[in-house]
């Protein structure tokens, strides 16, 4: 198993996902399970299926995100760097575009949309280790391309 990476302010989200798991939806869903049961016969109550479905979410979350946060490893802000490594921010050119710039991050918090992407992504991988003015082949499933990094923060 891998180890995942969270940057402090992933990490902080994280735990508080979970403190509000544990203390508000927790209680949430025991309340719609009582009122279900109160509701006449449990056999065709959909409330009390749907209710039991979210108990088994919620339950899932809070072991997935206890293990994630036990497991994690925070990045620290780093001095700079003269190669892109999980916590950098990182410009990178593609022929014929204009620049991007995103922070590499752990999987749990990747999120391309924010410029967050994953070092276990195909981008992610390819560009760890490699510095500005280096030219990076880029292997995806939708086909090959070639990004310059210009610029690592």
């Amino acid at each position: 198993m891998t180890t995942p990476f969270l940057t402090k302010e992933g990490f902080d989200k994280l735990e508080e996902e979970l403190d509000h798991l544990r203390k508000i939806k927790r209680q949430e869903v025991a309340d719609r399970l009582h009122e279900a049961i109160d509701g006449g016969e449990l056999i065709e109550n959909a409330e009390y299926e749907a209710a039991k479905n979210e108990q088994a979410f919620v339950e899932g979350r809070i072991q997935e995100l206890e293990m994630l946060l036990a497991t994690a490893q925070v990045i620290k802000n780093k001095k700079k760097v003269d190669s892109v490594q999980v916590g950098s921010t990182v410009t990178i050119k593609k022929a014929g575009a204009d620049e991007e710039s995103y922070t590499i991050v752990g999987a749990a918090e990747a999120d391309p949309g924010k410029g967050k992407i994953s070092n276990e992504s195909p981008m992610g991988k390819a560009i760890l280790d490699q510095r500005a003015g280096d030219d990076v082949q880029i292997e995806t499933p939708d086909g090959d391309y070639t990004v310059r990094i210009v610029k690592i923060g």
